[in-house]
Protein backbone atom coordinates (compact mmCIF):
# COMPACT_ATOMS: atom_id res chain seq x y z
CA UNK A 1 0.00 0.00 0.00
CA UNK A 2 1.51 3.50 -1.25
CA UNK A 3 1.78 6.17 1.49
CA UNK A 4 0.08 9.18 1.65
CA UNK A 5 1.32 12.33 2.49
CA UNK A 6 -0.50 15.72 2.87
CA UNK A 7 1.82 19.02 2.59
CA UNK A 8 0.57 21.86 3.96
CA UNK A 9 2.51 25.01 2.38
CA UNK A 10 1.37 28.18 0.30
CA UNK A 11 4.16 30.38 0.98
CA UNK A 12 6.24 30.79 -2.41
CA UNK A 13 9.96 29.07 -0.87
CA UNK A 14 7.63 26.33 0.62
CA UNK A 15 5.79 25.34 -3.12
CA UNK A 16 9.38 25.46 -4.78
CA UNK A 17 10.50 22.37 -1.76
CA UNK A 18 6.76 21.10 -2.45
CA UNK A 19 7.38 20.60 -6.29
CA UNK A 20 10.95 19.21 -5.59
CA UNK A 21 9.13 16.45 -3.52
CA UNK A 22 6.50 15.50 -5.59
CA UNK A 23 8.79 15.12 -8.51
CA UNK A 24 11.16 13.26 -6.39
CA UNK A 25 8.98 10.81 -5.03
CA UNK A 26 5.85 10.88 -7.42
CA UNK A 27 6.57 7.19 -8.14
CA UNK A 28 6.72 5.99 -4.46
CA UNK A 29 4.46 8.06 -2.75
CA UNK A 30 1.01 9.73 -3.24
CA UNK A 31 1.56 13.40 -2.60
CA UNK A 32 -1.37 16.17 -1.97
CA UNK A 33 -0.82 19.57 -2.03
CA UNK A 34 -2.87 22.18 1.22
CA UNK A 35 -2.91 25.45 0.70
CA UNK A 36 -5.52 26.41 2.71
CA UNK A 37 -6.90 25.75 6.33
CA UNK A 38 -10.11 24.98 4.69
CA UNK A 39 -8.49 22.27 2.09
CA UNK A 40 -6.78 20.89 5.13
CA UNK A 41 -9.91 20.68 7.29
CA UNK A 42 -11.41 18.47 3.93
CA UNK A 43 -8.55 16.51 3.05
CA UNK A 44 -8.08 15.13 6.62
CA UNK A 45 -11.42 13.80 7.36
CA UNK A 46 -11.25 12.33 3.80
CA UNK A 47 -7.62 10.59 3.82
CA UNK A 48 -5.35 8.54 6.46
CA UNK A 49 -2.04 10.09 5.76
CA UNK A 50 1.34 8.62 6.73
CA UNK A 51 2.84 12.19 7.15
CA UNK A 52 1.52 15.46 7.29
CA UNK A 53 4.29 18.28 6.75
CA UNK A 54 3.46 22.02 7.57
CA UNK A 55 5.82 24.21 5.80
CA UNK A 56 5.66 27.80 5.65
CA UNK A 57 2.20 27.57 7.52
CA UNK A 58 0.16 29.63 9.45
CA UNK A 59 -2.58 28.37 10.88
CA UNK A 60 -2.61 26.30 14.46
CA UNK A 61 -3.48 22.63 14.05
CA UNK A 62 -5.62 21.32 16.89
CA UNK A 63 -3.83 19.25 19.21
CA UNK A 64 -6.26 16.12 18.53
CA UNK A 65 -4.66 16.07 14.26
CA UNK A 66 -1.10 16.11 15.74
CA UNK A 67 -1.80 13.27 18.24
CA UNK A 68 -3.64 11.38 15.38
CA UNK A 69 -1.00 11.59 12.66
CA UNK A 70 2.83 11.90 12.51
CA UNK A 71 2.86 15.51 11.74
CA UNK A 72 6.41 17.57 10.92
CA UNK A 73 6.53 21.14 10.65
CA UNK A 74 9.32 23.33 9.34
CA UNK A 75 10.85 26.09 11.43
CA UNK A 76 13.75 28.34 10.27
CA UNK A 77 15.49 28.15 13.87
CA UNK A 78 18.11 26.54 15.22
CA UNK A 79 15.41 24.83 17.80
CA UNK A 80 14.56 25.21 20.33
CA UNK A 81 16.00 28.90 20.05
CA UNK A 82 13.30 31.15 18.32
CA UNK A 83 10.47 29.35 19.01
CA UNK A 84 7.20 31.16 17.92
CA UNK A 85 6.74 33.73 15.61
CA UNK A 86 8.70 35.53 12.44
CA UNK A 87 11.76 33.68 13.45
CA UNK A 88 13.94 34.67 10.21
CA UNK A 89 13.24 38.89 11.14
CA UNK A 90 14.22 38.09 15.02
CA UNK A 91 17.31 36.26 13.89
CA UNK A 92 18.44 38.96 12.16
CA UNK A 93 17.58 41.57 13.66
CA UNK A 94 19.53 40.66 16.99
CA UNK A 95 22.39 39.92 14.84
CA UNK A 96 22.66 36.33 14.61
CA UNK A 97 25.20 35.21 11.83
CA UNK A 98 23.98 31.73 11.04
CA UNK A 99 20.75 30.05 11.51
CA UNK A 100 19.04 26.41 10.86
CA UNK A 101 16.18 24.79 9.60
CA UNK A 102 14.37 22.31 11.53
CA UNK A 103 12.02 19.33 10.91
CA UNK A 104 10.19 18.83 14.33
CA UNK A 105 7.34 16.16 15.35
CA UNK A 106 4.68 18.60 16.51
CA UNK A 107 2.64 18.73 19.50
CA UNK A 108 0.17 20.56 21.48
CA UNK A 109 3.40 22.59 22.32
CA UNK A 110 4.34 25.62 19.95
CA UNK A 111 7.61 24.14 18.15
CA UNK A 112 8.46 22.12 21.05
CA UNK A 113 8.41 18.81 19.44
CA UNK A 114 10.95 16.05 19.32
CA UNK A 115 13.38 17.32 16.74
CA UNK A 116 13.97 15.05 13.50
CA UNK A 117 16.75 16.74 11.53
CA UNK A 118 18.21 20.04 11.51
CA UNK A 119 21.17 21.84 9.74
CA UNK A 120 22.76 25.42 9.39
CA UNK A 121 22.81 27.92 7.13
CA UNK A 122 24.11 31.69 6.68
CA UNK A 123 22.20 35.32 7.10
CA UNK A 124 24.22 36.58 4.87
CA UNK A 125 23.06 38.45 2.58
CA UNK A 126 19.35 39.91 1.45
CA UNK A 127 16.24 38.21 2.40
CA UNK A 128 15.82 36.49 -1.01
CA UNK A 129 19.73 34.83 -0.51
CA UNK A 130 18.31 33.71 2.83
CA UNK A 131 15.10 31.82 1.34
CA UNK A 132 16.97 30.14 -0.91
CA UNK A 133 18.92 28.86 1.61
CA UNK A 134 16.14 27.36 3.37
CA UNK A 135 14.80 25.65 0.38
CA UNK A 136 17.81 23.93 -0.51
CA UNK A 137 17.93 23.01 3.53
CA UNK A 138 14.34 21.90 3.41
CA UNK A 139 14.63 20.01 0.41
CA UNK A 140 17.26 17.25 2.16
CA UNK A 141 15.56 17.27 4.97
CA UNK A 142 12.00 16.56 4.32
CA UNK A 143 13.97 14.26 1.15
CA UNK A 144 15.86 12.10 4.39
CA UNK A 145 12.43 12.09 6.23
CA UNK A 146 10.40 10.58 3.81
CA UNK A 147 13.49 8.21 3.01
CA UNK A 148 13.48 6.73 6.47
CA UNK A 149 9.31 6.93 6.10
CA UNK A 150 9.82 4.68 3.20
CA UNK A 151 12.44 2.49 4.62
CA UNK A 152 10.24 1.33 7.56
CA UNK A 153 12.03 3.44 10.00
CA UNK A 154 10.86 5.05 13.24
CA UNK A 155 10.75 8.49 13.06
CA UNK A 156 11.15 9.75 16.59
CA UNK A 157 13.26 12.62 17.29
CA UNK A 158 15.71 13.81 19.78
CA UNK A 159 13.50 15.80 22.44
CA UNK A 160 14.64 19.51 22.89
CA UNK A 161 16.20 21.01 25.70
CA UNK A 162 14.07 23.84 27.03
CA UNK A 163 16.58 25.01 29.19
CA UNK A 164 17.86 26.75 26.43
CA UNK A 165 14.78 27.80 24.49
CA UNK A 166 14.30 31.47 23.88
CA UNK A 167 10.23 32.46 22.04
CA UNK A 168 9.31 35.29 20.14
CA UNK A 169 5.88 36.69 19.23
CA UNK A 170 4.82 37.02 15.41
CA UNK A 171 5.91 40.90 14.19
CA UNK A 172 3.06 43.23 13.06
CA UNK A 173 3.38 45.78 10.66
CA UNK A 174 4.17 48.61 13.18
CA UNK A 175 6.74 47.15 14.14
CA UNK A 176 8.11 47.55 10.58
CA UNK A 177 8.77 51.82 11.43
CA UNK A 178 12.19 53.20 12.05
CA UNK A 179 12.23 56.36 13.86
CA UNK A 180 14.50 59.13 14.84
CA UNK A 181 15.48 57.67 18.32
CA UNK A 182 16.15 54.88 16.49
CA UNK A 183 18.71 56.33 14.17
CA UNK A 184 20.37 57.85 17.45
CA UNK A 185 20.37 54.76 19.33
CA UNK A 186 21.36 51.67 17.00
CA UNK A 187 24.47 51.25 14.50
CA UNK A 188 24.21 51.30 10.90
CA UNK A 189 24.60 47.46 11.32
CA UNK A 190 21.70 47.06 13.28
CA UNK A 191 19.46 49.64 11.04
CA UNK A 192 20.59 47.66 7.77
CA UNK A 193 19.48 44.51 9.52
CA UNK A 194 16.18 45.76 10.52
CA UNK A 195 15.64 46.76 6.64
CA UNK A 196 16.57 44.03 5.06
CA UNK A 197 14.84 40.98 7.32
CA UNK A 198 12.05 43.25 6.43
CA UNK A 199 12.00 42.78 2.35
CA UNK A 200 9.47 41.17 0.46
CA UNK A 201 6.95 39.23 1.21
CA UNK A 202 7.19 41.27 4.61
CA UNK A 203 5.99 44.51 5.95
CA UNK A 204 9.49 46.77 4.60
CA UNK A 205 10.68 48.83 6.74
CA UNK A 206 9.63 52.65 6.76
CA UNK A 207 9.88 55.67 8.10
CA UNK A 208 6.41 57.74 8.61
CA UNK A 209 6.85 61.43 7.36
CA UNK A 210 5.45 64.57 8.35
CA UNK A 211 2.47 64.52 6.08
CA UNK A 212 1.57 61.72 7.17
CA UNK A 213 2.91 59.59 3.85
CA UNK A 214 5.01 56.31 4.42
CA UNK A 215 8.54 56.06 2.86
CA UNK A 216 9.89 52.37 2.53
CA UNK A 217 12.97 51.23 2.69
CA UNK A 218 13.71 47.94 1.13
CA UNK A 219 17.69 48.15 0.44
CA UNK A 220 20.28 49.44 2.39
CA UNK A 221 24.54 49.40 2.67
CA UNK A 222 26.51 49.74 5.39
CA UNK A 223 29.81 51.84 4.54
CA UNK A 224 32.44 52.60 7.49
CA UNK A 225 34.10 56.45 7.89
CA UNK A 226 37.29 56.62 7.02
Amino acid sequence: MRHKILFCGYREWALEIHDFILNRYKDQVDIELIKTQDEFEDSIKKSNPSLVFFIGWSWIIDKSIVNKYKCICLHPSPLPKYRGGSPIQHQIIHGEKESGVTLFIMNEFIDKGPILWQESFSLDGDLNDIFNRIIEKGKEGVSEIIRLKLNGEALEGKLQNDNESTYFQRRTPDQSEIKLLDLSENTAEEIHNKIRSLQDPYPNAFILCKDGTKLFLQKSKVEEIK
